[in-house]
């Protein structure tokens, strides 16, 4: 009798160890289930920027935070995003970027399309201890001698699209234009934020740089209603060679009403943006649009897979597939959805798997020093270029990513081109405009 009391109390103690150590596993599933990081995710669903852009900028991160989370999230982590409207107003991005911080509690920031929005919100972001990772906006003055601390732009800088237009410029003036570079009548025309001063002011130095004729340089409103004025400078100074910053509504309006003003030019290029997304130009001016050039990251669409490191054709041809189920029809995929995608990516990939493993944790110092360590080579990304931050003391541009580079595009057919650099070409550049072009000169 006793050995059976002995059995059944055995037995009674056994069931309890099991049944604590199966709650204890099912405590460690659920904690491990209930794992987030949650993400303020900030662009323009509304007004101007919208459709210039921002909007497919937002359809880029939101496929690929779709993407991650189907591939059941990161090191244990699901994202949890929070999507709010910038409306096109820096005042507003700010506020929702505060408001995101300090009441829903979001663990990090991401997205930005405009660097009107950017500038502001960067150093306040920063002043807040949060980390900011930048998918989009452009303009130098984000980073430019401020030193911040905890914000992180893997993106391409403004900059950089000015020096590379004129640098495409310089190398075909003579083959092209049968004119020497100094004899070449250039002039620039910006939206007069940080994002087309910060353009301009890249598109300047370097036509300086090569000694061209630089007939004018003059800023406007995005917002304003007639352009005509500029146009009528502009076909004062009978420019060979256009190179115009804006967004949407101000490009079209430019192209219009130059149109109907008679001004002619030998080519003109864009930078980002507006002239980002095709569909809307041709929709607005059809053919018209023909040989427009414009400087971007590439579209990811146009890259040779081979080029790529292993895996990320697929997730190319993922997110392709998920855009045209978000815009069914679309006829040019633009480069702003592959751009915001590819750099959440990295942040998704790189960045957050590092500070969850090595710095154990999802705050903005571990995000930081995980930031600060990426090291991706050329190849690398769906961008096709690497990503490397410099280090405390090695650039008045902290956070600035030292690997990105554009592309010239050029649109003809509605369809998109590389044009420079000449080891990524896919089309013989047009240039100057054909006579079938009612801008050619």
């Amino acid at each position: 009798m006793r050995n059976l009391s002995m059995t059944r109390r055995l037995m009674v103690g056994l069931t309890a160890a099991v049944a604590g150590f199966a709650m204890t596993a099912v405590a460690t599933v659920g904690q491990a289930a209930d794992k987030k990081i949650k993400i303020g995710v900030i662009y323009d669903y509304t007004g101007p920027l919208a459709g210039g852009g921002s909007d497919l900028q937002a359809l880029g991160a939101k496929i690929m935070i779709d993407h991650i989370n189907s591939q059941g999230g990161v090191e244990g982590y699901m994202i949890d995003p929070i999507y709010a409207d910038a409306q096109s107003k820096p005042e507003v991005a700010i506020n929702e970027a505060v408001r995101l911080i300090e009441q829903e509690k979001v663990d990090m920031l991401l997205g930005f399309y405009s660097s009107a929005q950017c500038v502001p919100v960067a150093a306040k972001v920063d002043s807040l201890k949060k980390f900011m990772w930048i998918t989009t906006c452009i303009s130098p003055a984000v980073l430019k001698g401020r030193n911040l601390k905890y914000v992180f732009r893997p993106q391409v800088h403004g900059a950089m699209f000015g020096e590379l237009s004129v640098d495409f410029l310089n190398s075909n003036a003579q083959g092209k234009l049968g004119m020497s570079p100094k004899k070449l009548r250039v002039a620039i025309i910006h939206e007069d934020g940080p994002y087309g001063s910060g353009v301009a002011g890249g598109n300047e130095a370097a036509a300086k740089k090569f000694g061209m004729n630089l007939v004018l340089k003059e800023g406007y409103s995005a917002t304003a209603p007639d352009l005509s004025s500029l146009v009528t400078k502009l076909k004062r100074k009978r420019p060979d060679v256009i190179l115009h910053t804006g967004y949407n509504p101000d490009i079209t309006l430019f192209l219009r009403q130059a149109k109907e003003q008679g001004l002619r030019w030998k080519a003109l290029i864009g930078h980002g943006a507006g002239y980002g997304v095709a569909d809307k130009l041709y929709d607005a001016l059809g053919n018209d649009v023909d040989h427009v050039f414009n400087v971007d990251p590439v579209s990811i669409w146009l890259l040779d897979p081979k080029s790529l490191a292993k895996g990320l054709p697929a997730v190319t041809a993922k997110v392709g597939a998920e855009y045209e189920k978000a815009k069914p029809g679309v006829k040019v995929k633009s480069a702003h959805v592959g751009m915001a995608a590819s750099n959440a990516h990295v942040f998704f990939t790189n960045v957050l798997p590092r500070a969850i493993k090595k710095y154990g944790g999802i705050d903005a110092e571990s995000l930081r020093k995980a930031a600060l360590e990426t090291d991706i080579p050329e190849g690398g990304t769906l961008l096709g270029f690497g990503v490397k931050f410099p280090k405390s003391g090695e650039s008045d541009m902290m956070g600035q990513n030292t690997r990105a580079s554009p592309v010239v595009m050029q649109y003809v057919g509605r369809k998109v081109y590389i044009a420079w650099p000449k080891a990524l070409q896919t089309i013989d550049p047009v240039l100057p405009l054909p006579k079938s072009s009612p801008y050619a000169k």
